[in-house]
């Protein structure tokens, strides 16, 4: 029974937290288009549901599959992780509940599981570090930076559930709190991957490890800067940190690009989600700083509400996140599939050969539908600055967008359900 919680489940679990997540943000999207008042708690189960059950979880079970194997530490180590998955899972439960009956003590309480869990990871990982015969690499560093924004992202969010931010300073800590789990753990663990990753799906090498490391040396050091112009409800200074993160953004995504060109520009289902997501992380740092510099003013230059947020936050959670997870999932759940289900590595080929292909099914619908509706929430943020919400235009777009990431969100989650269902065939 133990076996069933190894890192693969931990990826699968937080995938199904994300799609859940997901079809309640399209409701959500849906009800604001069509003037629908639905519970404010709703948009809090929402947005726990998508990053803490689904992807900090599934961070975890990368973290658990790959550090081992990073440290060549793995031989003797458990190979499942029922207690992480418990808190793991408990925590998020725990936390939609708390919010769903606005008690925020259970909140705090079930947040405080998700702190544990991290806490046994880091705990661990630094027992492997001593014990490992190699030195820590890159990917290592880019996890352990991102693990302590998490911890210090939750602190804030614990601060926030018992009340112990006083109450001027709400909103900042709340500012801090998303951006150093999106930006600082989300992001990180993200970039950090990418490296390996996406130069393994191209059959290639990294174009320049030296880029690698000096995105390590300048992101965090944005990140935290950013932090601090929160805290200080500094603009010019949160104006100033995006540049440096920006800068960051630009070496990685000109490292990865780079990349891609070297290996002969291949294309596959995992490699287009890639580039598109780091397309994304492009767009996204920069229309921040917008957003910054658009509320220098009093009030602001441009008039900036609810969907407007919504379009520029999904840049990110489903331009960069949910691509890269989709792309991440599309490359490894197939060779993880075909090593569990088939012993003989001569055998193990066609099988894994008929998981790919259903992988690579409707490329260009999938990746295309996620793309263009996320582009759509972006479209439909623009049109009611000149048109009103419930004008034609405005309704159309909201639906076509709709409809494009249902379906991108669809067809991945069939393939899903097919590769897992799709057995090899009895020699």
């Amino acid at each position: 029974m133990a076996r069933l919680f190894r890192p693969p489940v931990f990826l699968l679990t937080g995938l199904a937290w994300l799609i859940a997540s997901s079809l309640l943000g399209l409701i959500l999207f849906l009800a604001t288009i069509r003037g629908i008042a639905l519970p404010p708690m709703l948009r809090l189960l929402h947005v726990h549901a998508a990053l803490v059950g689904g992807v900090a979880q599934m961070i975890l079970g990368a973290m658990l599959a790959l550090v081992p194997p990073l440290l060549m530490t793995g031989r003797d180590r458990p190979d499942a992780h029922p207690a992480l998955f418990a808190l793991m899972n408990g925590g998020t439960i725990g936390v939609l509940m708390g919010f769903w009956v606005q008690d925020y003590t259970i909140v705090g309480i079930s947040g405080a599981l998700v702190v544990v869990a991290f806490l046994s990871l880091v705990t661990d990982a630094l027992r492997q570090v001593r014990t490992s015969l190699v030195s820590p690499p890159l990917n290592l560093w880019f996890y352990g930076t991102a693990v302590l924004a998490l911890l210090a992202g939750l602190g804030f969010g614990e601060s926030m559930a018992f009340r112990t931010i006083p109450l001027p300073f709400l909103g900042q800590g709340r500012l801090a709190h998303i951006h150093l789990n999106l930006l600082g753990f989300a992001t990180l663990s993200i970039i950090g991957t990418m490296h390996n990753l996406f130069p393994t799906v191209l059959n290639a090498r990294l174009y320049s490890p030296r880029l690698a490391r000096l995105t390590y040396l300048i992101l965090p050091v944005g990140i935290l800067l950013l932090v601090m112009g929160f805290l200080l409800s500094n603009l010019w200074a949160q104006i100033g940190a995006g540049a440096v993160v920006l800068a960051a953004v630009v070496m990685y995504a000109y490292n990865m690009l780079r990349t891609w060109m070297g290996s002969g520009r291949p294309s596959s289902i995992a490699s287009d989600h890639f580039l598109l997501a780091t397309l994304f992380l492009l767009l996204v740092v920069p229309t921040g700083i917008l957003v910054a510099i658009n509320f220098l003013w009093e009030p602001s230059g441009v008039p900036f509400g609810r969907l407007h947020l919504v379009g520029y936050t999904h840049l990110a959670l489903t331009g960069f996140i949910l691509q890269t997870i989709f792309g991440a999932l599309s490359y490894l759940l197939p060779i993880i599939l075909a090593v569990s289900r088939v012993a003989s590595s001569k055998k193990r080929g066609p099988y894994l050969a008929q998981l790919t292909s259903i992988v690579e099914r409707w490329r260009i619908l999938q990746v295309g539908a996620l793309t263009l509706g996320t582009m759509g929430l972006a479209v439909v943020a623009a049109l009611v600055w000149n048109y009103n919400l419930h004008s034609t235009v405005v309704q159309v777009a909201s639906w076509m967008t709709a409809g494009l990431l249902f379906a991108g969100i669809g067809i991945f989650g069939a393939k899903i359900g097919l590769l897992l269902t799709h057995h090899p065939s009895p020699s």
